[in-house]
């Protein structure tokens, strides 16, 4: 049925109401009961079956509306007046028993995504200063507490880790199957589960903000920001319930006053197109479908903030991409070291020289808190490079780092800190830094005493699955994937070629993403995909905004339409065949319901269908439609 609300107690209900009808039937065709009892046993059937029916219409009268209800309750009324009291039960009972269904239908949708709240501990093992343990309900937990979970436990709270290691299954938050490694200072969240090792948190967040507070509120209220579709049937419902009664009184007077014919056939035929004429099929086609598919989306890491977004997902043919942490890690890796001799004027390829150079350079940037410098100390670590002891440092912002090793001056920086600072530099070095810069690099030069002795080349590396996704989104007929980026032209270009992208805007500030987004718009329906902080305007902007791994970015669930909560670019494709599918159910159920009424009509008119028939065929379109809708809670292939 098109009923708006959950109904509580709407199962016992329809049991009394099958059971008063059963013994109705008894005492009027057996004699096992007094005749005489079963107007009594259908007049419950009849407040059981028709009780929720009977409130709705009243909340519609109320608003000078017309529903479903109301032709149900009539037409069961009307065949009461005739004395076919057990036609009129058998509705009720079948209109009863279909809206129990689809409660139960929409509400496992909604199941699907309170077990994730089934998954979050109600308490968890607080540390005092002391280092005794108290189990205390998470709502007592504040930012700041430390919190003990061991192997096996699912994590109460979000936080960050101070002590151990372990691997978490985050499935339940980001959608990802593959556990994931986290060490000290890693974010973990709510409701993912601990797999091996004891760990404590410091508590980053309370519980009613924690992300999986977030995802539960935010599939809540996209119930609510309904499709469409939905809407334009939900303006529907009323017109059309008027036009059914004024149709039915029609029939029921035209014939008797005018042709003469007998008023109870004329009035048994006028009841049972109320019946068949009830859209309860197409009124609950859109939602069975729409929140499935959020449901299945939530399961699976992917948030539709509401039914219109699954819609608008299907018309989507141009995707821009924002670069740094969408299409790349967004942590610089070194990629190549070059070892120069100044003195020769040659390159050099030896291990122990390259490995004094790494040396060199992690001593400059060891104190640095430039996010090259983390990728350089890393890269000499797994050479066996120790940092050497500097002194004296001083750091020229955007340029690089100056200090003195053993009273010798050195320097790590880049191109402007070197044609600034230093007269000699060896057209090989320039040409080699060119040619690398043209691959995509960024590059750091490290020299003693004026004289350069090396580079390292860092670049954001791709992530492994760019590649294979944008391949996919091309196979579902994407027509255009565009590049949007804040970096250099040089890098953006060696990325966008090796991926494939049509377009790619570089040297882009936020409020210029806006610019090309708005471009865009005009040629195609535009999806933006970005990491949700800086990219925030043009998430907005764009006809669709997906934010990606969310799981830690409360600016990215507040202002994208879709949040795909794990860094998984392979979420996109998924989306996109998940709501092609929702569609494509949404119109089935909408060709077949509209094509059971035609049908059930034509029966009324040409074969005098009986009222008991009507009942059970639309009844039984209303459960398909249901059943149909609730397909789309599989993961989608």
């Amino acid at each position: 049925m098109a009923h708006n609300h959950d109904h509580e107690g709407q199962i016992p209900l329809t049991i009394i109401c099958l059971i008063s009808l059963l013994l109705g039937a008894v005492a009027e065709y057996t004699s096992i009961l007094p005749e005489t009892l079963a107007i009594w046993f259908y007049v419950a059937a009849y407040l059981s079956g028709g009780y929720h029916g009977f409130i709705e219409t009243i909340e519609h009268l109320r608003k000078l509306e017309l529903n479903i209800d109301f032709l149900m309750i009539a037409a069961a009324l009307g065949a009461a007046i005739l004395g076919e009291w057990i036609e009129g039960a058998i509705l009720l009972f079948l209109f009863s028993l279909s809206g129990a269904l689809e409660s139960y239908a929409l509400g496992k949708s909604r199941n699907a995504i309170h077990s994730l709240l089934k998954l979050r501990p109600s308490q968890g093992l607080r540390l005092k200063p002391d280092g005794t343990e108290e189990l205390v309900s998470i709502e007592q937990l504040r930012i700041g507490d430390m919190v003990l979970v061991k192997p096996g436990e699912h994590i109460p709270i979000d936080g960050n880790i101070i002590k151990g290691q372990t691997t978490i299954d985050q499935s339940a938050i980001t959608g990802e199957s593959i556990p994931v490694s986290k060490e000290i200072g890693d974010a973990v969240f709510a409701a993912t589960l601990n797999e091996n090792g004891v760990i404590e948190l410091k508590v980053t967040k309370p519980a009613k903000d924690t992300t999986v507070a977030k995802i539960i509120e935010l599939v809540e209220s996209a119930q609510k920001n309904r499709a469409k579709t939905q809407r334009l049937l939900d303006t529907f419902e009323p017109r059309y319930a008027i036009s059914v009664v004024v149709a039915v009184i029609g029939l029921i007077f035209i014939p008797w006053l005018v042709f003469g014919h007998e008023f109870d056939s004329t009035f048994y035929r006028a009841m049972t197109v109320l019946v068949v004429a009830s859209p309860c099929a197409l009124i609950i086609s859109t939602p069975a479908s729409i929140i499935s598919a959020i449901a299945n989306g939530a399961k699976n890491g992917v948030l539709f903030k509401g039914g219109a977004y699954v819609e608008q997902a299907v018309e989507i043919d141009t995707i821009a991409f924002d670069k740094t942490g969408t299409l790349t890690k967004g942590k610089p890796e070194v990629t190549h070291t070059v070892v120069f001799d100044s003195i020769s004027d040659q390159f050099i390829d030896d291990a122990e020289e390259e490995k004094k150079m790494l040396s060199v350079a992690a001593g400059c940037e060891q104190y640095s808190e430039h996010h090259l410098a983390e990728a350089i100390i890393n890269y000499s670590k797994t050479k066996g490079a120790e940092p050497v002891k500097v002194e004296n440092m001083t750091a020229t912002p955007g340029q690089g780092v100056f200090a003195e090793i053993s009273g010798r001056q050195v320097a790590v920086g880049n191109q402007k800190m070197f044609t600034e600072r230093f007269d000699y530099w060896s057209k090989k070095i320039h040409q080699r830094a060119e040619e690398l810069r043209k691959q995509g690099n960024t590059v750091v030069f490290v020299a003693v005493e004026g004289k350069p002795i090396g580079m390292i080349a860092l670049a954001d590396k791709i992530r492994p699955q760019a590649r294979d996704t944008i391949a996919k989104l091309r196979g579902m007929g994407v027509k255009k994937i565009v590049m949007l980026t804040g970096d250099n032209p040089d890098v953006a270009k060696a990325i966008a070629s090796d991926l494939g992208m049509d377009e790619v805007h570089a040297d882009l500030l936020p409020e210029q993403k806006v610019d090309v987004i708005n471009k865009l718009k005009s040629t195609g329906t535009v999806a933006m995909v970005g990491d949700g902080v800086n990219d925030a305007p043009a998430l907005a902007l764009s006809n669709l905004g997906i934010a990606m791994g969310a799981a830690g970015t409360d600016v990215a669930l507040e202002t994208a339409d879709v949040v795909l909560m794990g860094d998984d670019l392979e979420k996109i494709p998924y989306m996109l065949r998940l709501s092609r599918k929702a569609k494509k159910v949404v119109w089935q159920n909408i060709t077949f319901s509209l094509g059971v009424i035609v049908m059930l009509l034509a029966g009324v008119f040409l074969i005098d269908l009986p009222l008991t028939a009507g009942v059970i065929g639309h009844e039984g379109s209303t459960l398909l439609v249901v059943l149909n809708g609730l397909r789309l809670l599989r993961k989608s292939e």
